[in-house]
């Protein structure tokens, strides 16, 4: 079974999903990836404010590649997530509840997912230009001169992703290695 949900993500929606679930993503999101994480969390220790609320807000975790002509946007396969570990639990202090990327999070971002009630998200490696289908809008909203690496609201609708890490902790990266161990 797929489940559809839509941003924003409530506290209540990130309790109802489970490690395992199929998801299929709409609303608005951001990107962010770690020279971002980097100059977001060295401006809330300086007193100052992020480019947007990350409050009931998803992070997608991509650099995605410049749009062709006619396309909102080019290839936008996830990042590789423990790059922003050392940043994550700053941003799901302020009510980040949901990441998206591919591979596993330290200990101390699954401790803050599950104090905080958030989610990760795992998009699939190698499925840029399917996942670039699924953005329908974007725009540079912050730090444009980092490039790629600039944050963007994105607007998405069915965005497939599968929860690794679920709100009580509960991880595919473990469960699945021990199960096929068990092979």
């Amino acid at each position: 079974m797929t489940i559809e949900i839509s941003t924003p993500l409530t506290e209540e929606k990130v309790k109802e999903l489970k490690a395992g679930d199929k998801v299929l993503l709409s609303g608005v999101l951001y990107t962010s990836r770690d020279a971002a994480h980097k100059r977001m969390v060295g401006e809330l220790n300086k007193g100052g404010k992020l480019p947007f609320d990350v409050e009931n807000n998803v992070i997608y975790y991509v650099g995605p590649a410049p749009a062709k002509e006619g396309e909102v946007i080019g290839s936008a396969g996830p990042t590789t997530s423990y790059r922003m570990d050392p940043y994550a639990p700053y941003l799901l202090d302020k009510g980040l509840k949901g990441m998206i990327g591919k591979g596993d999070r330290s200990r101390e971002v699954i401790e803050s997912m599950i104090k905080n009630k958030a989610v990760y998200f795992a998009a699939v490696g190698g499925a840029a230009a399917l996942l670039a289908d699924k953005i329908k809008k974007v725009d540079i909203i912050a730090y444009d001169d980092l490039g790629t690496e600039a944050v963007r609201k994105m607007e998405v609708e069915k965005l497939p992703l599968v929860v690794v890490i679920d709100c009580k902790g509960n991880n595919l990266y473990e469960t699945e290695k021990n199960r096929y161990k068990k092979i």
